[in-house]
């Protein structure tokens, strides 16, 4: 990975769908506003569209960590922007601190988004046993 300089932005705006708001599947629908696990991806997204210009020919990110604080809420049809910056990089590992920010200015989220770099076939090879062992798994329970 070629060095990101501190600070180094990055943004991705959108407006909420009624999709992104709260459910928990078996329990279904909760709250008609932004989800937090959405407001989780949207951080990563843009954690990723920091790393990705720097990354080497063979290289990949993976995520590694997430944390998410939810301030306000954000209802469908609003539109709001995360916005990243480089914090640091630390060996391979990547930190992004994120915030979220409504049509109004007002912050609605904040937290931090780390990704490893890898080489891309060392990350191919680690989904390559899982799968193995998934497909294994998979045999036992048939047999």
């Amino acid at each position: 990975m070629r060095t990101i300089p501190i600070g180094h932005p990055a943004t991705f705006t959108f407006v909420v769908t009624p999709e992104m708001t709260v459910d928990f599947e078996e329990l279904g629908r909760v709250h008609p506003a932004y989800a937090t696990y959405w407001m989780a991806k949207h951080m990563e997204l843009v954690g990723r569209k920091i790393l990705v210009p720097f990354l080497e020919p063979g290289e990949e990110g993976i995520g590694a960590a997430v944390s998410v604080r939810h301030l306000a809420p954000a209802l469908p049809g609003e539109r709001l922007t995360v916005e990243g910056v480089h914090d640091r990089t630390e060996g391979n590992r990547l930190y992004v601190r994120c915030r979220v920010v409504n049509q109004w200015g007002e912050v609605i989220g904040e937290g931090e988004t780390t990704q490893v770099v890898l080489p891309a076939a060392e990350i191919e090879a680690r989904f390559a046993r899982q799968r193995a062992r998934l497909d294994a798994t998979r045999e036992e329970m048939r047999a």
